[in-house]
């Protein structure tokens, strides 16, 4: 029996989580849960996962809480903030935590959980972007297995599973290509509820708006960098609007080997939870007769200028890619809110990491401030919109 902590357990990769281990009682189990603020949510996961403990983000929510399950006689323990989340990841009995906290804010926790040696099934690209360097040499010093959960790096990960780093010649990233591939008309005057209508994928706001800006692919690239020891010059993209084959990896002698499935977040959730066996899964089997043809386009990186910059901060290195995310999450939340424009995500975010002084330092402190600075600079451009 395997015990999972999930942290995010009320987005989307969190509620999949837990509806595919509703269903694999007798091979894994919830032992702790973490959430925001949708108190509602968790309490219903309470009922049903009964985890030891859970972590909210407020005082107020955490009281409220603590209240509702004396009351119904729950013995679930109930931590608050980054605290809680750090209580939460070092539980003695966790075997594994599934980071999907979005954003930054993760990071924390994510590290603390590597430090208890705990294995990390990662679904927080954020993380791994701002500080990927650091996290996977602590997860070496540990002996910690950081599992990939997006269906593009987990589908990387079963192509590499058997064979060395040097002989990978060429990661292929696929890529939808959001709900503007092939978009024609003025982006500056793309409203939030077109960005936020995804074509193939149903996920949190931020990252189907990076989606829309091919944002999310630039982080994926970076990602695929950082997990799989490779230069960034050797992930390439490539827009798979069928979104079937998740992912390519081509290696030295020509061979390329590919993972293909119908697309389901699923697949890739269940297996990092049960790495290294497959269990049998409900995802629906894949017909390649039925979908009959497969489409792979050349990404247009004017038209996507954000996709342009995380190449750029990846190749920069060091607190560049960490600053290209955190001018982006700035950037992203003021469009959700509808305070600029659709293409101004790209110019504060290119305007931030450009005027960035990148520091080689690899010390934690280093990567948070530069992620503190970057928040800082990005809201400042944004309020002289």
């Amino acid at each position: 029996m395997k015990r999972i902590t999930v942290l995010g357990s009320s987005g989307s990769i969190g509620k999949q989580t837990l509806n595919i281990i509703s269903k694999m009682k007798e091979n894994v189990c919830i032992e702790g849960l973490a959430v925001g603020s949708n108190i509602k949510i968790l309490k219903s996961q309470i009922k049903k996962f009964k985890p030891a403990a859970v972590s909210v983000n407020s005082l107020a929510a955490a009281q409220n809480l603590k209240k509702w399950c004396i009351s119904n006689n729950i013995k679930t323990d109930v931590y608050k903030g980054n605290t809680g989340l750090e209580k939460l990841t070092t539980m003695p009995k966790a075997d594994m935590i599934l980071a999907a906290i979005v954003g930054a804010v993760g990071l924390k926790s994510i590290i603390a959980a590597i430090k208890a040696k705990k294995d990390i099934a990662i679904a927080n690209k954020e993380a791994i972007v701002m500080a990927g360097s650091y996290i996977m040499k602590l997860a070496a010093e540990n002996g910690v297995s950081v599992l990939p959960v997006d269906s593009e790096h987990s589908a990387i990960f079963q192509c590499c599973a058997d064979e060395k780093k040097s002989q990978v010649k060429r990661i292929i990233l696929t890529a939808s290509g959001g709900p503007f591939h092939k978009y024609d008309k003025d982006f500056s005057k793309i409203t939030v509820e077109q960005a936020l209508d995804h074509p193939t994928w149903k996920m949190g706001r931020k990252i189907t708006v990076d989606s829309a800006t091919l944002m999310n692919k630039g982080l994926e690239a970076i990602e695929a960098s950082v997990l799989f020891g490779v230069s960034i010059d050797k992930v390439e993209i490539i827009i798979h609007p069928q979104s079937i084959v998740h992912s390519m990896v081509e290696y030295v002698d020509g061979s390329v080997i590919a993972q293909l499935s119908n697309p389901d977040m699923k697949l890739p959730i269940q297996y990092a939870l049960t790495y290294p066996e497959r269990l049998p899964s409900n995802i629906k089997p894949l017909n390649l007769i039925e979908i009959n043809k497969l489409e792979f386009y050349n990404p247009d990186f004017n038209k996507f200028p954000c996709l342009k910059l995380a190449y750029y901060a990846a190749k920069k290195g060091y607190t560049a890619p960490a600053v290209m995310n955190a001018a982006n999450e700035a950037a992203v939340a003021s469009f959700l809110n509808k305070e600029i424009k659709f293409t101004d995500i790209a110019k504060i975010v290119g305007i931030t990491v450009k005027t960035h002084k990148v520091s080689k330092s690899t010390s934690l402190d280093t990567f948070i401030e530069a992620d503190y600075w970057a928040r800082h600079y990005a809201e400042k451009l944004i309020n002289e919109i």
